[in-house]
């Protein structure tokens, strides 16, 4: 039980529920085979498979839930297909046109015709509950899969108020610093050798994979203008993975030493062959792991949104962005006051790439000083036309 591609949300106010009662709810909505007429159908299944009844699993506040998604598959130009064909026999035996909606009902009648047999393609989608963290972390790189884990959730206890994990750093900027200024980047932090630079309002990007991030090219290319949206990195020596610009993490790999332990777990327990006794272990070192490497990534990125965090208190902060809230523009760079002279002389056009020429500056300061200049009027933001 190793997850590889983790979105992570924020649970507010979250139903307190103990775990035999939460049990018995997720076992009263278990996924049920699919009807002759039904194209998909949701449900909860055991973690463990089909060797266990077993709808969650629970290890000192750690609960592992899993769902079923079942879908036949029935391509569309099938159906297409075969609407085409009775429209030309319809048309040829009656020698008249067919209507648009007749063709809907015909498209209607052969679709449930031909769903009995369709195939069923069927995916299992496992989903972490941190009750302390209040977190719930889904075991995929889709967001649609995991809003519907969270929709069948919702229904299941009644309610739920979960948001995406959001930090006060965007997660772009912190990726784009930490590969421009190598002393930026936190002591248990290290790069890997894989990152995706895209341009601001441009939707080229290139993927530089194998390749050393502190060479020249890459930093030629960030000094373009390029910022970090995926990027290889290792957290505390025990988890490695690519961070995305929507902060999830994908294509995880736990430590050696941490697969050792599980299998030095799994030989000195009595129930070594028994696949619920490996499922528990593996989980329990897993989200042990997963959970420190997410507080130290929440801890680069300069901790969770003020909103989420007024969220779990029950207040309703201000509209301002997480920075002004917590000193983020404020005026504390030398440099400010020449930015701003530079700002009349430029006729407002003041790039962070002219900012690290012009005062000869890492990214990451020129950033916020640019920043500083926009939230204060001096500059207009380059970046507001692409707002929808």
């Amino acid at each position: 039980m190793w997850f590889t591609n983790i979105t992570v949300y924020q649970l507010h106010n979250a139903p307190a529920i103990d775990s035999i009662t939460l049990h018995e709810t997720l076992q009263a909505e278990a996924a049920k085979p699919l009807g002759n007429t039904d194209a998909k159908r949701h449900g909860w299944t055991p973690p463990a498979g089909r060797a266990s009844n077993a709808y969650l699993h629970e290890s000192q506040g750690h609960r592992l839930l899993s769902m079923l998604k079942q879908q036949r598959m029935l391509p569309p130009k099938v159906v297409k297909a075969a609407v085409e064909e009775k429209v030309a026999e319809v048309e040829a035996n009656e020698g008249r046109k067919v209507t648009r909606k007749e063709k809907t009902a015909f498209k209607e009648q052969i679709t449930e015709e031909l769903l009995p047999r369709a195939f069923i393609d069927s995916v299992k989608i496992d989903a972490w509950w941190d009750v302390e963290k209040n977190r719930i972390i889904i075991n995929s790189g889709s967001r649609a899969r995991c809003e519907e884990l969270l929709d069948l959730l919702r229904e299941t206890l009644g309610s739920l108020k979960a948001t995406p994990l959001s930090t006060q750093t965007l997660p772009i900027r912190a990726m784009t610093t930490w590969v421009s200024d190598a002393q930026s980047r936190p002591a248990n932090l290290q790069l890997g050798d894989k990152a995706t630079l895209k341009a601001k309002g441009d939707d080229g990007k290139i993927a530089a994979t194998q390749v050393d991030l502190d060479s020249d090219e890459i930093q030629q290319l960030l000094e373009s203008g390029r910022q970090a949206t995926n990027l290889a990195i290792t957290i505390d020596e025990r988890v490695s993975g690519v961070l995305t610009d929507s902060l999830q993490l994908k294509s995880l790999r736990f430590s050696d030493q941490l697969i050792e332990q599980a299998d030095m777990t799994e030989t000195k327990s009595d129930d070594g062959d028994d696949p619920i006794a490996r499922i528990e272990a593996d989980f329990f070192l897993m989200a042990n792991a997963l959970s420190d490497t997410l507080d130290s990534l929440i801890h680069m990125l300069g901790g969770e949104t003020v909103r989420e965090v007024a969220a779990e208190k029950g207040t309703r902060p201000d509209d301002s962005h997480p920075g002004e809230q917590i000193g983020g523009f404020e005026p504390n760079d030398a440099l400010t006051p020449a930015a701003i002279q530079l700002s009349k002389t430029e006729n407002g056009n003041i790039t962070v790439t002219r900012l690290q020429r012009h005062f000869k500056i890492g990214y990451n300061r020129a950033q916020h000083l640019q920043e500083y200049l926009i939230h204060h009027g001096h500059i207009p933001n380059p970046y507001a036309q692409l707002t929808p």
